[in-house]
């Protein structure tokens, strides 16, 4: 097992992560920007240093600076967390010539699934079906310098008009949401090719962007695989991960129900067949898109831990972040999937620092006082406190809530009285939000789609 962890990470996932490394006995190195010198978790960590300014290129994706620090603490393993570095496959590489172990997937794991075309292509040689788009339809399209890459608009006109509006315009290397423009018309198409083209270099510094069919009345369905280096692998339940905002995750369940217990079977079984096919080791997503007719289709895989897993560990009380630690050492997992139960059901909100009624614009700035919610099956992931100045250069997030019941009522209830009791003043957050979709009738009915929020909650 490791002995000093450093955390390339900040907000509650560094938090999640040295408590963590703290049930294992392990030491922590917190890395911090001159923006988050007053941050928690470089309080809690053992030990702490500033690696640049605020902007992540100036600090948390300055590789370098990194590993510099990893080398002068003698910390053997670093942790990546769930954003910044977490699915880059370079970085990981430069762990391993200087020795030290990066707490994620395989370099190739890593290289395959953060590649979206790549993906796609592996999932669909693993037999899963995927959404019909450039990746797939080759028909009167002119052949790119790499599989699945739409370079012009003309190539762009000639997929949408084969597979029907709208389409998704979608960055290569995108993810978490990010790096999507959704076309209605050919008006708009072209426009909006461009657009995510230029978004995609300068977000991700790939301009490589793919055409799929975007399916509007879809849920957003996923599963959380383990894999350890011999060659065992497990899920841990599927997540319900329709109500989105902007195309980002906004609240999620766990098991999901919008789905059958068929389909639930199926999506499980053939997620672990996909994550075997490709070798994958450690902590990961695959996700899923379903029809109005029930159909699935592989959206993509996030090789990395989940903002949301938090609910899979609720209901089958695995620690994922404990289990991430492991299976970088080497460990084997230790159990099989006969040994894994599932128990109750979880609600997690994603507390943001935004204001819904103004599309949900980021509302940063100080925090003047905040009231946290407690009582039985409340759990609140977060780095914020009384005094604490949220900053305006990195995600919204601010924390997460979490609701655990013996089924979907009785955690929907606790949801409900823990909204009531959040209380932050000083910025505008999600929560009055979550309050208005925990009591509206399409989400008691399970009726949910990732455009729930375009309709009056």
């Amino acid at each position: 097992m490791f002995k000093k962890v450093l955390i390339a990470n900040r907000g509650e996932i560094a938090l999640r992560i040295i408590r963590a490394c703290r049930d294992l006995g392990i030491k922590t190195v917190a890395v911090y920007s001159t923006a988050d010198r007053d941050s928690l978790h470089v309080k809690y960590a053992d030990e702490s240093y500033c690696i640049g300014n605020p902007a992540p290129s100036d600090s948390y994706l300055k590789r370098a600076n990194i590993i510099t620090i990893a080398e002068l603490t003698n910390a053997d393993a670093i942790h990546p967390g769930a954003g910044f570095l977490a699915e880059d496959a370079q970085f990981a590489e430069i762990c391993e010539a200087h020795k030290i172990t990066f707490i994620g997937p395989s370099i190739d794991n890593l290289m395959t699934m953060g590649d979206k075309v790549e993906a796609r292509e592996a999932m669909s040689k693993a037999g899963l079906k995927l959404v019909p788009g450039s990746r797939n339809t080759r028909q009167g399209i002119r052949r790119s310098r790499k599989k699945g890459i739409i370079e012009n608009d003309k190539d762009a006109s000639a997929l949408a008009e084969k597979i029907g509006y709208p389409v998704g315009i979608k960055a290569v290397a995108g993810g978490g949401g990010r790096g999507i423009r959704i076309a209605h018309n050919s008006m708009s198409l072209i426009n909006l090719f461009h657009t995510a083209k230029a978004e995609a270099e300068a977000s991700f510094g790939n301009g490589d962007v793919y055409i799929e069919k975007w399916i509007e009345d879809a849920r957003h369905i996923e599963v959380q695989i383990l894999g350890d280096h011999q060659g065992n692998l497990v899920h841990l339940g599927e997540r319900e991960c329709s109500i989105q905002r902007k195309r980002q995750k906004l609240v999620e369940e766990a098991p999901s129900p919008s789905i059958s217990d068929k389909i639930r079977q199926e999506l499980l079984k053939v997620a672990v067949k996909a994550a075997k096919s490709v070798g994958y080791v450690n902590v990961g997503t695959i996700e899923f898109v379903v029809d109005e007719k029930d159909q699935f289709y592989f959206l993509e895989m996030n090789s990395r831990i989940q903002v949301e897993h938090t609910i899979s560990e609720m209901v089958t009380g695995r620690d994922l972040v404990k289990e991430q630690i492991r299976l970088a050492a080497g460990e084997p997992l230790g159990y099989s999937q006969s040994s894994i139960t599932f128990s109750g059901h979880a609600i997690e909100c994603r507390i943001n620092a935004e204001n819904p009624d103004n599309d949900f614009s980021p509302s940063p700035g100080k925090i003047n006082q905040c009231l946290f919610p407690g009582g039985i099956g409340i759990r609140l992931d977060s780095h914020i406190y009384s005094g604490y100045v949220v900053p305006p250069y990195y995600d919204s997030l601010i924390g997460k809530l979490i609701a655990y019941g013996k089924d979907r009522s009785e955690s929907i209830t606790r949801m409900r009285r823990a909204l009531a009791e959040f209380e932050i003043d000083g910025i505008h957050t999600t929560i009055p939000l979550h309050a208005k979709i925990l009591r509206n009738d399409r989400f008691l009915k399970a009726d949910v789609y990732t455009n729930f929020l375009e309709s009056p909650i």
